[in-house]
């Protein structure tokens, strides 16, 4: 059987899995498009509509794949329902009747909405130790990673399309297999081959070249028509990789290599809802052009905890930038950052963290890369920022203020202002017994 990846993030690109649903061959097309601050952000978007919380592009990817889809029997999973699965699934409805897509079955799976179950007073982040009664009201989500198995039980329920809130990345993929070839659910070899095809395919064209172009270095020709990444399944867990012939992109051993250690801290170690895979053991094998045969995944028992994504706000973020150009441009950079400085300080704002920054010179490696560059000609133009944490977004809104009133106020020619003040969304981690959550499927019809 052959799966497809849609998307790998929110923003994705929408062209490459209309063009993988039209002649891709696939039987199932699957958009990861949630990540652990989207949820955060979905879920204070439902505290302020409760119609809202889904993915703000569900409707455009819907209405430009699922009529293909439906024509060619293509089957969608998606984690685009974020906080609300629900309300998600009911677009998905709408659109299907507004193309007249009758006979389509949508299932959502909620249920991964955990924090009425988390004790603010024994619930603890792993990242900081801090507890939630510190935090307050200030918690605005508790998501766990949900598995497989609810996706499973969608698809034997005869779902054309699921929509999920949170599930763990490579379990959008194990789904289908798991249910196409009838695994058990312990099978934990099988798990573990599935669960590596996964990872391969959830950051959609991170495999095929996309995150691994590097002119001169490693080229990776037509990345304005990156294909996203297919997997060819076998019963026994191995698959081949591949994409739409004629598209973008270069998949081979090196792009497929980068891809298997991509947030994986221990190879033989990655935990996942559905088992505790390892890929130590996993080879790359060159197919053909565009084809790459993986195999060597193992497993072991799935864990008893379930992760869970804890969602707070944790004060703003306050930003200006302006622009100068032309001789002696880092010079009068620099003085505008002094400035910056000396204002904020004779107003009192109040800051937690300040950056001033030269972008080109010393915005992402500091001091150290001012240095390095402080032999080489001066740049034609720079980008001087200041950026700061506040408790307040008006403390936030006097950064960026100050920023724009060096336009008269000097130095000399600076132009471009911007200025932003944004919320900050803070992400924690704890664990709660996978006993204690209860998936819950809600079952639509066209």
């Amino acid at each position: 059987m052959r799966l497809g990846a849609g998307a790998g993030y929110a923003g994705d690109r929408i062209e490459p899995a209309v063009e993988i649903a039209a002649d891709g061959d696939v039987q199932y097309l699957i958009f990861e498009c949630l990540a652990e601050r989207t949820i955060a952000l979905a879920q204070q978007a439902r505290r302020q509509n409760p119609a809202a919380g889904y993915d703000p592009l569900l409707g455009r990817r819907m209405r430009a794949v699922l009529p293909i889809a439906h024509r060619k029997s293509v089957r969608i999973i998606s984690n685009m329902g974020a906080a609300n699965p629900v309300a998600a699934a009911e677009e998905v409805v709408r659109i299907a009747r507004a193309h007249g897509l009758h006979g389509l079955k949508v299932t959502a799976v909620a249920g991964d909405d955990v924090l009425h179950l988390l004790d603010p007073a024994g619930t603890c982040l792993e990242e900081t130790g801090q507890c939630l009664t510190a935090l307050g009201d200030r918690v605005i989500s508790a998501n766990a990673y949900l598995g497989a198995g609810p996706i499973v039980e969608a698809l034997a329920a005869g779902a054309d399309v699921v929509i999920t809130g949170r599930v763990a990345d490579p379990s959008l993929f194990v789904a289908p297999l798991l249910h196409e070839f009838g695994w058990a659910a312990d099978d934990w070899a099988r798990l573990g081959q599935a669960t590596v095809i996964g990872h391969l395919l959830e950051c959609a064209g991170q495999l095929t070249g996309g995150y691994f172009a590097d002119p001169g270095r490693r080229e990776v020709p037509g990345l304005a028509r990156l294909g996203f990444p297919i997997a060819e399944v076998s019963a026994d867990g191995t698959a081949v990789l591949s994409k739409v012939a004629g598209s973008g992109g270069r998949l081979d051993r090196a792009t497929c290599t980068q891809q298997l250690l991509y947030e994986v801290f221990d190879p033989q170690r990655y935990v996942t809802p559905d088992v505790v895979a390892d890929f130590s053991g996993v080879s790359f094998t060159q197919d053909g052009p565009d084809r790459v045969r993986v195999s060597g995944a193992d497993g072991r028992p799935r864990p008893d905890l379930l992760k869970v994504s804890v969602g707070y706000t944790d004060g703003y973020f306050g930003e200006g930038q302006i622009s100068y150009g032309g001789p002696g441009a880092v010079g009068r950079g620099r003085l505008a950052l002094d400035i910056v400085a000396e204002r904020l300080r004779l107003t009192g704002v109040e800051a937690d963290e300040l950056r001033f920054d030269l972008i080109g010179i010393d915005a992402l490696h500091g001091p150290a890369a001012a240095a390095t560059a402080a032999g080489r000609p001066d740049p034609a133009e720079i980008r001087a920022r200041v950026i700061g944490r506040t408790a307040t977004a008006a403390q936030a809104q006097c950064i960026g203020d100050e920023v724009e009133t060096l336009y008269t106020n000097g130095p000399a020619g600076g132009g471009g202002v911007s200025k932003s003040v944004r919320e900050i969304i803070g992400v924690g981690s704890t664990y709660l017994p996978r006993a204690l959550i209860r998936p819950v499927l809600r079952h639509f019809e066209v």
